[in-house]
């Protein structure tokens, strides 16, 4: 009979424990990531986004369709000039008729993802004997 209640209290101490730790984990440590806040015409261009299902071709951080190229990192290759790409299509990409103040949102879209990170974040080199060299891949 002893034993058991040594046991019982083992148990709940290392449940609560595991209830100290799993709170610990969810509700600290993240005030000092650098995490980018879109505003509101990003949110705009986000919904745009959505909207027209730019993900059935296109990814953002190697998620979505494989028929267009990953935007996450097109407004630093292209700056406005991603505009230019959002009316007049270029290959397979249909031609869309945004409004000046939509091309706007979606720059700030572009923008927004352009500072939350790059992809993708390795570089791959396949050298003369068949190995394959992997590195971080730095800005």
């Amino acid at each position: 009979m002893n034993e058991q209640k040594q046991n019982l209290s083992v148990f709940i101490i290392l449940i609560l424990l595991f209830t100290v730790h799993t709170y610990t984990v969810y509700t600290s440590g993240t005030e000092n990531i650098n995490s980018t806040r879109m505003n509101t015409s990003a949110i705009k261009g986000k919904a745009l986004w959505q909207k027209n299902n730019c993900t059935s071709c296109h990814q953002i951080y190697g998620l979505g369709g494989y028929l267009g190229p990953d935007l996450t990192n097109v407004y630093s290759r292209y700056g406005d000039g991603v505009k230019s790409f959002l009316n007049a299509g270029i290959e397979s990409m249909p031609v869309y008729s945004f409004s000046d103040q939509e091309q706007q949102d979606l720059l700030e879209f572009f923008k927004s993802l352009n500072e939350s990170g790059f992809y993708p974040n390795k570089d791959v080199e396949k050298t003369w004997y068949g190995n394959i060299k992997i590195r971080d891949k730095t800005r």
